[in-house]
């Protein structure tokens, strides 16, 4: 078992100078490669995560311009219908207006029309009625002897 042990002894003397070694090449390593390679994945991050949220304030801005934009759109609708609505009014007011203008030449002319009407009837009449007593007093010398119309025109 002593032998075993000397043996381990030795191996393990023999091995110190290999384990400072590895210490000093852990160590090496931290400070060469480990230390700027952490910097560098630090700096990545803070330059990836501030990329991010500039990408992402863009994002907002260009969210608040379509908003607003789009309120513009709507604000831009809504005049034009107005003014719309407006020219439609407008075209069916004067429509009314000239409507109503017609209606009242035509109510004017079938008044002149009417009394054209009346007062032709009104001369007709009177015609007729001087043509009838020209018209009987014809018939009743036709009709009658000469002697009895004398008499009765007498009475």
């Amino acid at each position: 078992m002593d032998q075993i042990l000397n043996q381990l002894g030795g191996l393990v003397l023999g091995s110190v100078p290999t384990m400072v070694l590895f210490i000093l090449l852990v160590v090496a390593y931290g400070l060469i490669v480990r230390r700027p390679l952490d910097r560098v994945l630090a700096e990545r991050r803070a330059r990836t995560s501030g990329a991010l949220e500039q990408a992402r304030r863009a994002i907002a801005a260009a969210e608040a311009e379509t908003a607003a934009y789009e309120e513009k759109l709507r604000h831009a609708r809504v005049e034009i219908f107005q003014m719309r609505d407006k020219k439609l009014k407008q075209w069916n007011a004067e429509r009314e207006a000239a409507l109503a203008q017609a209606r009242q030449q035509t109510q004017d002319r079938v008044h002149g029309a009417k009394q054209e009407i009346e007062q032709s009837a009104h001369e007709a009449r009177l015609q007729i009625a001087g043509m009838s007593e020209e018209l009987s007093s014809r018939v009743l010398n036709a009709v009658l002897p000469a002697g009895v119309q004398a008499a009765e025109v007498a009475q």
